[in-house]
């Protein structure tokens, strides 16, 4: 187990690093991925491990098959662009991972999004269906049990060091842990996620493990589990992204849909209607199987142009209040950590969702907010944190190295 004495500059690597593996990707060359991310300054990365496909409800010994949604869906949007079938083995993989970690000196933040959006990668559902069998109450301990699993096979190669931490699930309050539940989710699914931690801790004593959490909850923060032992947020403060949402009902299935204002103020030329743009009917499910809903289809369509400057036109009326707000979470995270005494973690940040080609959050607006979050990380002693979660071989933001190194200097010390 590493101690919290060296920050961990953090890249977002989620699930790409298995989905992005095909020639020309991201991720066929993991040294190189590893190479580029010491250039940047990073020391860390944060993963999906699949823990459930490789040991869980899901396990099986043949290979995965990932392949893109289907019928150019998802192409112009972040993390669903993958660019055509592959073949992996996964436990292979996820050692070739560990081990290309170690020998770049890096660590690895191990959690799961398998009840977000991981399967709906898959080329066939059974992994899906597997998982949404375990019942709601059951998946936090079948997630640590996983989770142990891993860690087990990673020390029987010698690579358990390379671990920071251990999360037994990305953003629980919004994924299918919260299948079933009533009421504020953060609070209800608190005694279950005591429970996973437990079981992974009993298997495992000498490595951190916790849960993370969207945003800052901080109505609930004393509600969170007791025996958590690294205290992770993600705060996407939104603001002006958040006026689009509400506006174009994105987050919103249960409202009527736009349509001919989003065609006038957003669109390409050519545009299909919401209706009309979806994987395929074979492929129906893996829409069941991914949290993303309207925004693929916005992203997909959007003239990025047009999209940005949509937030543009808006943004000077939302900056004090996104200021505001992400002094606010940083501050109450550093809070709630120091009641606690646990090490804080910023996992991932920090405007929220754009679609692929868009430049909000790659140009000075979003640039800034990079630095002001990581100048904020540093100022409240944040053991970990992240550039932006677009800092990553999957983004255009990659390209970027300016930026990255400069934001991870003012993390790690470099900068004041």
């Amino acid at each position: 187990m590493h101690g919290a004495d060296e920050r961990l500059a953090i890249t977002l690597w989620d699930f790409s690093w298995y989905t992005r593996t095909g020639p020309g990707e991201p991720f066929a060359d993991l040294d190189a991925a590893f190479e580029q991310a010491a250039e940047r300054g990073y020391n860390t990365i944060r993963i999906c491990a699949m823990p459930l496909r490789l040991f869980g409800a899901a396990a099986s010994a043949e290979p995965l098959r990932i392949e893109p949604l289907g019928g150019g869906f998802g192409q112009r949007t972040r993390w669903y662009d993958i660019a055509g079938p592959t073949e992996l083995d996964p436990l292979e993989h996820t050692l070739r991972l560990f081990r290309a970690a170690q020998r770049h000196g890096f660590r690895v933040i191990v959690s799961s999004w398998e009840y977000q959006q991981s399967t709906s990668f898959s080329a066939d559902r059974r992994w899906y269906d597997a998982i949404v069998a375990v019942p709601p109450a059951e998946r936090p301990v079948h997630l640590a049990n996983a989770l142990a699993d891993l860690v087990d096979a990673l020390a029987a190669e010698g690579l358990e060091s390379t671990i920071a931490f251990v999360e037994l699930h990305n953003e629980v309050q919004f994924s299918r842990l919260i299948d079933g539940v009533e009421g504020d989710p953060v609070r209800e699914l608190t005694p279950w996620l005591e429970q996973g931690i437990d079981a992974f801790k009993q298997r495992h004593a000498d490595v951190l493990c916790t849960v993370n959490y969207a945003g800052v909850p901080t109505g609930s923060l004393a509600d969170l589990p007791r025996n958590m032992e690294v205290a992770v947020f993600h705060p996407y403060i939104n603001g002006v992204l958040e006026q689009m949402q509400t506006e174009f009902a994105l987050r919103s299935p249960e409202l009527p849909f736009p349509q001919e204002r989003v065609r006038d103020e957003l669109l390409r030329p050519g545009a299909p209607d919401l209706g009309d743009w979806h994987p395929g009917p074979e492929n129906a499910w893996k829409l069941e199987a991914t949290v993303v809903g309207r925004e693929l289809y916005l992203h997909d369509w959007c003239d990025p142009a047009a999209f940005d400057r949509w937030l543009v036109e808006r943004y000077h009326a939302w900056a004090p209040l996104m200021r505001e707000r992400l002094a606010n979470w940083i501050a109450a995270a550093s809070d709630f950590a120091r009641l606690r005494g646990l090490p804080l973690v910023f996992g991932e940040g920090w405007v929220g969702y754009t679609p692929l080609h868009g430049r909000f959050e790659e140009d000075a607006i979003g640039a800034g907010w990079c630095r002001t979050a990581m100048r904020l990380s540093a100022r409240y002693g944040a053991w970990g944190s992240i550039v932006c979660s677009n800092a990553a071989p999957h983004h255009p933001m990659w390209a970027d190295v300016a930026l990255q190194r400069e934001c991870n200097s003012i993390l790690r010390g470099s900068i004041a």
